[in-house]
């Protein structure tokens, strides 16, 4: 169910809608006009937090310029399973709900990230087995409940490590269920909806190949035995000169030559890593449009089977998790400033359609 709140900014949102075009405002092709929802081939997505839902400028600019969404924290384990005893839906069903009124699609951020493990998960007691179990059946009932509502999950969240061979992480998962968890959780997530598309995501792909092969491995594995797998996400946080765009385009189409499809799937672009500015300058905003121009039209040039779409991490700059992370310095790293208002590099990407 939509709270009602929500309900009434999208009555509210709709009426508005419909009010700039009855009284000329606007046109029979209002909705045709060029936009970030409408121009590109391919879904572009932004990562939502639930609080966003109560804003009506944010349900404006989803419902203009978004075709798909992730939920930037609240569909992973930590939150919906943080009682043993029971799976906390409320919120998630406010996402769904919101997106199947704004029409956009909803990817699955994640059924499994080792640092979004319930504290009574990492402290289980029970056997391997009693462990595996609960695993199994919170897959299960997850990924069912939302059937024909979520259109893709990214399965398993950052399973291997960094460091030399990048051997797998050794996460309570791996820990408890065996070295081939991943695999199991793929396999349950197919029981559970045989429509559903199931990536795998991690960071670091385009810019560290010996991690981009790890994941390659496994994937070519599960595709030689039928496991079920269609795409790989490419967490894509990179700065405007990291990676090269070689090693962009090489790793992606490592991806795109096994037949998966890939997702950018948590995009931002660090235009400050120096922290050298203390202000949003041209050169910095032209250093995010270079960039992002780039990613757009290499994307645009793959085959479309290949394309499920690129998420930005965040809506706006004041939304992005890299101030926090790299000690408040300053970062602008998303396609709307902190007032809603577009960058020019929302425009460059609805040209490139054009």
């Amino acid at each position: 169910m939509i709270h009602h709140k929500h309900s009434l900014l999208l009555l509210i949102l709709s009426l508005f809608f419909v009010t700039c075009k009855d009284s000329g405002t606007g046109s029979e092709e209002t909705d045709l006009e060029p936009s970030l929802r409408n121009s590109p081939t391919f879904p572009v997505g932004y990562a939502i937090q639930r609080t966003h839902l109560d804003d009506f400028q944010y349900l404006q600019l989803l419902r203009n310029e978004a075709s798909s969404i992730s939920a930037e924290y609240e569909m992973k384990m930590n939150p919906m399973y943080n009682n043993q005893n029971a799976v906390d839906y409320g919120i998630v069903d406010q996402i769904v709900g919101i997106a199947d009124e704004l029409e956009v699609r909803v990817h699955g951020h994640a059924l499994l990230w080792h640092s979004a493990v319930p504290g009574w998960m990492n402290s289980f007691s029970g056997t391997d087995a009693e462990f595996e179990s609960l695993i199994e059946d919170y897959v299960k009932d997850v990924v069912s409940r939302y059937r024909g509502q979520v259109a893709s999950w990214d399965v398993v969240n950052e399973a291997f490590e960094d460091g030399s061979g990048n051997p797998l992480r050794n996460s309570v998962f791996r820990q408890k269920m065996g070295d081939d968890y991943i695999e199991k959780v793929f396999r349950w997530a197919r029981e559970a909806d045989p429509d559903v598309l199931l990536f795998y995501n991690d960071y670091n792909l385009a810019a560290n190949g010996s991690k981009l092969d790890a994941v390659l491995d496994l994937a070519d594995d599960f595709i030689a035995r039928g496991i079920p797998i269609d795409g790989i996400g490419f967490q894509m946080h990179i700065s405007y000169n990291w990676p090269s765009e070689q090693n962009i385009m090489l790793a992606t189409n490592k991806v795109v030559s096994r037949g998966l499809q890939i997702h950018y799937s948590e995009l931002d672009i660090r235009v400050n890593p120096d922290g050298a500015s203390d202000s949003y300058t041209p050169e910095l905003d032209q250093r995010f449009t270079d960039r992002t121009e780039f990613i757009f039209n290499f994307y645009k040039n793959l085959p479309e089977e290949s394309q499920f779409g690129i998420t930005w991490w965040g809506v706006k700059d004041d939304d992005t998790w890299l101030r926090d992370f790299w000690d408040n310095q300053n970062e602008w790293p998303l396609l709307f400033d902190s007032e809603f208002n577009p960058k020019p590099a929302a425009q460059v990407i609805i040209d490139l359609f054009e």
